[in-house]
């Protein structure tokens, strides 16, 4: 079977991979769509991202769909034919972390197509993957190209659940790449009263405004444009800061109201925050990462139409150009989502 491999920085191959054998409890299912995901671009474009830096080819990818054509021993509730999304998150179960209710921090974490183990965990972009029948939703009428996105939208459910009570509460969002786009939908789906979003480009804020934000603003046009959310002590109750950026971070801060929290989900390095904010207003700041019992949650929000992600899906192409699929998804003036198609 062929697969999406990473060598090093722009030198992405498509090759024969090896087909793994089918254990008890496990399924084999031929991949139907592949989301490019901003780690995936930080391996393609610059070998890694921090500290994390790729060591060895690895197969890339972890936003995948795909149709069961063999179950293993002992599985039951998914049966061949079924469209399955299938969640990269395989914590160990057996780990202190995953003994205290927090499988996201799992010690022997096999997250597909991460470089920070080694030797690195090989990702879901190849046309046949065996999973652990656990890691498989069944999608129901999604499509293929929904169902894919059901990673994304669990990390941002995962952050809104970190963020605590939404409901009612007035949220900025920084940042309008894919992740900033769904935490939009999963604050308004969470209840939020009023959600304004930031970003540099036009084009993904006029995605901003389509999928429910309130207001937007353009910070490469008007860099002070959230100030006036800063006047007296401050507007927001809850801050959504996908973009890892420091030039954002810190007005974004400086807008929320005292004791107000802030929800970090953008990687961007070490980041500098302006910490006497932070303590002067009481804020309390909160890291989000990955996810795990919310990937069935996001399934079942798309099934029931209550989130929808069909307008963020702008690309789609055929796995063999998935070098052009990299290079079209690095362009964040022109795509959203670019996904892989491997099945036609």
């Amino acid at each position: 079977m062929k697969a999406v491999v990473i060598h090093g920085p722009r030198d992405l191959r498509l090759q024969e991979w090896e087909s793994e054998a089918l254990g008890p409890g496990q399924i084999r299912i031929r991949t139907a769509v592949g989301g490019i995901c901003g780690s995936d671009l930080h391996y393609y474009n610059h070998g890694g991202f921090g500290s994390v830096r790729l060591r060895e080819p690895m197969v890339l990818g972890h936003e995948v769909s795909g149709h069961v054509i063999e179950c293993g021993a002992g599985v039951t509730g998914i049966a061949p034919g079924d469209l399955v999304a299938v969640s990269p998150s395989r914590p160990c179960g057996a780990c202190g972390f995953c003994h205290q209710g927090l499988p996201n921090h799992c010690e022997n974490m096999r997250f597909y197509g991460s470089a920070m183990p080694f030797p690195h965990i090989q990702g879901a972009f190849r046309q046949e993957l065996v999973a652990d029948a656990s890691q498989c939703v069944r999608a129901g009428d999604l499509t293929p190209s929904e169902a894919a996105m059901a990673e994304p939208l669990a990390v941002t459910l995962h952050a809104a659940r970190r963020a605590g009570d939404l409901l009612g509460k007035r949220v900025l969002v920084t940042g309008c790449g894919p992740i900033g786009l769904l935490a939009i939908l999963s604050a308004r789906l969470a209840g939020a009263g009023e959600i304004v979003a930031t970003d540099l480009s036009g084009f993904t804020l006029d995605m901003a405004r389509r999928i429910g934000a309130d207001i937007t603003v353009n910070t490469g046009d008007n860099p002070d444009g959230v100030g006036c959310y800063a006047e007296g002590k401050g507007s927001f109750d809850v801050l959504f800061e996908c973009t890892g950026a420091a030039a954002a971070i810190a007005p974004a801060i400086a807008a929320m109201r005292p004791r107000g929290i802030v929800v970090q989900l953008g990687l961007g390095g070490d980041i500098p925050v302006p910490m006497m904010l932070v303590t002067s207003k009481e804020l309390d700041l909160r890291g989000s990462f990955r996810f795990h019992e919310e990937f069935p949650l996001a399934v079942t929000a798309m099934i029931s139409r209550r989130v929808d992600v069909r307008p963020l899906i702008t690309h789609a192409m055929d796995l063999g150009d998935a070098e052009d699929a990299f290079r079209v998804a690095s362009d964040r003036g022109s795509a959203i989502k670019a996904q892989i198609h491997f099945d036609r």
